[in-house]
């Protein structure tokens, strides 16, 4: 069933207009009468049919609501370190899809990838309408979002304030299995850039209380990580 968000509860009778109105009127071609699934973004779906379509405003009748059945039970914020070229855009796109919360792109010292600010924020941008766009095809009833990127030191900081850091490390660790506690709901997991976390990143981390781990004696791309990584921490917390 088509699924589209929306930024307030709805009424009974509501209307959907702008890129979400055109793409239900023109790309979708969808007919009065026809089924869909509004998302408030904080974990409640809302069935209704479309009872008005007038160019590209839709008018949906609500018929009745539920707590959206996809949302994990962990909270887990991935702190990706910039990749090459546009594997950010498929990190993005599927870790929204594993059930990741929230995306920080992380500047560290070894990555190549150094957007100025002006390229930074248009990637920004574009990263958060690939989350959106995931969000929907994986039936999210939370609306994920991609942060500004941030530096390595500032990253590190505000994870381990707020939550349960995984550090994952190409230099080995502790296993996911003896770190996962079903008791703790927040995780923050951090994947190094092609080149890996430098000594000074890994000594800043293991100080803030992060703990060093490993998805195994294989060393993973960083585009493979994030989504390794995030498959284990949902098995282990049965949110899969």
């Amino acid at each position: 069933m088509p699924r589209f968000f929306i930024d307030h509860s709805p009424k009974k009778q509501t209307v959907i207009t702008g890129e979400d109105g055109k793409h239900i009127a023109k790309s979708l071609r969808m007919q009065i009468g026809e089924p869909l699934t509004l998302c408030d973004g904080k974990g409640t779906d809302y069935h209704g049919i479309i009872t008005s379509i007038e160019q590209n405003q839709i008018t949906v009748t609500i018929s009745d609501s539920c707590p959206t059945v996809a949302e994990p039970t962990a909270t887990v914020t991935l702190y990706q370190s910039l990749p090459k070229s546009d594997k950010m855009d498929t990190v993005v796109q599927k870790a929204i899809e594993m059930g990741v919360t929230r995306i920080v792109p992380v500047l560290s010292m070894r990555c190549i990838s150094r957007p100025d600010e002006k390229t930074a924020q248009k990637k920004t941008q574009r990263w958060q309408k690939i989350a959106i766009e995931a969000a929907k095809q994986s039936e999210r009833g939370v609306l994920p979002t991609v942060t500004a990127i941030m530096d390595f030191a500032t990253a590190m900081r505000q994870a381990a304030a707020k939550s349960t850091v995984l550090f994952f490390y190409e230099g080995g660790g502790e296993s996911l299995q003896g770190l996962i506690q079903k008791t703790c709901s927040a995780y923050s997991i951090f994947i190094g850039p092609e080149g890996g976390f430098s000594p000074e990143e890994v000594a800043l981390a293991m100080d803030l209380g992060a703990k060093k781990t490993t998805l195994g004696p294989r060393i993973l791309r960083t585009e493979t990580a994030p989504i390794a990584a995030l498959s284990a921490i949902m098995l282990l917390t049965d949110n899969m």
